[in-house]
């Protein structure tokens, strides 16, 4: 095993990522209640386990305004490395959406979305981060983080969205000790990549957002633009309001968001590359 240490850091395998996609995708929709949801949960659980996190689960019940009934929710949560060193907390959300609401034929508008951009990208890149600090442990803690029932809520309602990073903010785990930082990864497969800085991590985790542009940049991954974005509600703001400051990696101009063509030949395993070798390298730098 290498030391902590590194004069290189290890190399993100973009096509890797771009595999836990498709593997995801290949499992169908995965928004809650349905096969592909319990199918992606026993899925998500041996990936983290199989590179060695330590992983428990919070259980939950969320409320699906578009079925009129509660479902059950659980966020996954793999820890790896000392929880004594510095931690850092990376989340995505792994459920999505229940409705294809802005599909352009109503009759279709029913029908839950496959979500290889809107769930299935954060997810892939945090697995094949998962595999990197396995091999090569860091000289910090990592927290991993998938958040269930991110996407369960009605457009102008934002008190129905991201309700496991709500459930997480509210009830941390008693042996989880608050982690110092926190990047969530949303909506970052688009072959047409460009994150801007969002509103609520410009200002409420300064720091670290210019820290992780500052490493873009250095390295050449284009994609993240040093530009503002819009205030986006989404789950980075249940943790900011619990006193950890969180960064949203998000490209919200993405025109197949709640369609049914959000499919993976719609997404770039460059893109899933640029996001994860920023995050790699600051892992071990």
């Amino acid at each position: 095993m290498n030391s902590p240490t590194f004069s290189q850091v290890p190399a993100f395998d973009s096509e890797r990522a771009f595999k836990h996609l498709e593997d995801q995708c290949a499992l169908g929709p995965r928004n809650p209640g349905s096969i592909g949801h319990q199918k992606c949960k026993t899925w998500l659980i041996e990936q983290l386990e199989s590179h060695g996190g330590n992983v428990s689960l919070q259980s939950f019940t969320g409320n699906d305004p578009h079925a009129g009934q509660s479902r059950s929710l659980t966020n996954i949560i793999a820890r790896f490395g000392d929880a004594d060193k510095p931690q850092l907390m990376l989340c995505a959300h792994w459920d999505t959406r229940p409705v294809a609401d802005r599909e352009r034929d109503p009759l279709r508008r029913a029908q839950p979305i496959l979500g290889a951009n809107d769930g299935a990208s954060g997810v892939a890149v945090l697995l094949e981060i998962a595999r990197i600090i396995s091999v090569n442990p860091p000289d910090k803690s990592v927290i991993i983080v998938f958040f269930d029932g991110e996407d369960l809520g009605r457009e102008s309602h934002p008190e129905e969205y991201a309700l496991g990073a709500r459930y997480f903010a509210l009830h941390p785990p008693p042996d989880l000790p608050l982690p110092s930082e926190a990047v969530l990864l949303d909506m970052i497969g688009d072959a047409d990549l460009e994150i801007p800085i969002e509103w609520y991590s410009g200002r409420h985790a300064s720091s670290l957002r210019r820290t992780l542009w500052s490493i873009a940049s250095e390295i050449g991954s284009t994609a993240f633009v040093d530009a503002p974005g819009p205030a986006i509600e989404d789950d980075h703001v249940p943790l900011i309001k619990a006193g950890i400051p969180a960064v949203d990696l998000i490209d919200f101009d993405y025109p197949f968001w709640h369609t049914l063509h959000d499919t993976p030949d719609k997404c770039s395993s460059s893109s899933l590359g640029q996001v994860g070798r920023v995050l790699v390298e600051y892992i071990y730098h």
